[in-house]
């Protein structure tokens, strides 16, 4: 969790069309597991930045020492109901 919030936000804060995130975190009997929620303006502003493989997820190799296991592609959707509860 320190490493996602010193290093890792940090930079992708910087990456035009960047809107927020949120950091989810489980706790199991014998791991805990993250799942991370980037906000874009839009998918274009995405593949602006990540290019034609904008799906394949970007974990480093010095980070994977850290990880179990992690998601090879990334999902993306569409946000249709806001934390307001209101219509996008």
């Amino acid at each position: 969790e320190a490493t996602l919030r010193a290093e890792i936000l940090l930079g992708i804060k910087e990456v035009p069309g960047y809107l927020g995130c949120y950091i989810l975190r489980r706790l199991s009997s014998d791991e805990v597991e993250f799942l991370t929620m980037l906000l874009r303006e839009s998918l274009s502003a995405l593949q602006a930045f990540a290019g034609p493989a904008y799906e394949h997820a970007i974990v480093p190799g010095e980070r994977r020492r850290f990880l179990l296991h992690y998601d090879e592609r990334s999902a993306h959707y569409q946000v249709v109901v806001q934390p307001a509860c209101e219509p996008v």
